[in-house]
């Protein structure tokens, strides 16, 4: 049965992106050196492997293109060929038509919220897993309302001191942690997320 799972590489101090993000730094000061083990594919190609494998992602607003009104003309960070090769289904209040890209990603900008979100994610995906891609107050909003399966989180030797921090705000979950691995430039731990009992 397919999931909803979520990766993402936070700091030691828990921690996705540095202080003062912006169009021009959108992982904000220091936070590109929390994917510095991604450019180690061979030691670290079963979390690379999991990241991609999904049918569908959910991202918020500003992973996209940050925040206020749209400029039409933005087709997000990673140029004409995202990574996703899946449909993307984008967090918004702003509506726009569907973006599709090369290489078989098509963003959908979802404004009536996450469960239609998630809805519409399920049906794209088929059988294989949806993700939640980020950032951070997309990844809370759905943790709080119990609807992720498995988080693994890639935790980067460093300490940002400041940022955007992941699970401020989060509680009733209880995480069970099934499986550790890691180099020096990364821990990676999954966790299999339960709600909390009683």
């Amino acid at each position: 049965m397919s999931q909803v799972t979520c990766d993402l590489t936070i700091s030691l101090d828990g921690f996705l992106a540095g202080p003062n993000q912006s169009m021009t730094d959108p992982l904000g000061e220091g936070g590109e050196l929390l994917h510095r083990w991604m450019f180690e594919p061979e030691a670290n190609a079963a979390a690379l492997e999991g990241i991609l494998e999904a049918g569908a992602y959910i991202m918020g607003r500003n992973m996209f293109a940050g925040p206020g009104a749209w400029d039409e003309e933005w087709r997000g960070w990673w140029g004409d060929e995202p990574p996703y090769h899946a449909p993307v289904f984008v967090l918004t209040h702003h509506p726009r038509e569907p973006l599709e890209m090369q290489g078989g990603t098509t963003f959908n900008f979802v404004t009536d919220g996450i469960e239609s979100a998630l809805a519409q994610a399920r049906k794209a995906a088929g059988s294989k897993d949806v993700a939640i891609a980020g950032g951070a107050q997309t990844v809370r909003q759905y943790l709080s309302a119990g609807l992720i399966d498995e988080l693994r989180l890639h935790i980067s030797p460093m300490l940002l001191g400041a940022g955007e921090r992941l699970l401020d705000g989060v509680a009733n979950v209880e995480l069970e942690q099934t499986e550790v691995s890691g180099t020096r430039l990364v821990t990676h731990v999954r966790y299999r997320v339960n709600p909390l009992k009683g």
